[in-house]
């Protein structure tokens, strides 16, 4: 599903990931259920998109009003464990970057 995101400016966070090939990604699928119910109970959370592909690559781009929501998310206990965990079980590399949203348009076929 696509965000439902308010017109800009806001800010977006990039979650890029390389999941592990092994088997050390249990727990995985409930974490990342729990992170996405735990975002959207924050303040500053306006929505979220994901994907993943067969090979475990993948792209979560989260929404939020503020920097300061963005960093009290950062900061949430139950997040910090999720991101321990990612660092030691689940990815095999990732990269995370914030971005401002200036400008955002839509389009659906007729």
């Amino acid at each position: 599903m696509f965000a439902q995101t308010p017109a800009p400016p806001y800010y977006s966070v990039i979650f890029t990931s390389q999941r592990r090939a092994d088997d050390s990604l249990a727990g995985y699928d409930a974490m990342a259920e729990r992170m996405v119910e735990l975002a959207a109970q924050q303040p500053g959370f306006l929505g979220i998109e994901s994907a993943r592909n067969a090979e475990g690559f993948g792209i979560t781009v989260s929404y939020w009003a503020s920097l300061e929501a963005i960093s009290a998310w950062k900061a949430n206990t139950e997040h910090r464990v999720a991101q321990a965990n990612g660092r030691r079980f689940w990815y095999q590399h990732f990269e995370l970057r914030i971005a401002r949203v200036e400008r955002a348009n839509s389009s659906e076929a007729s």
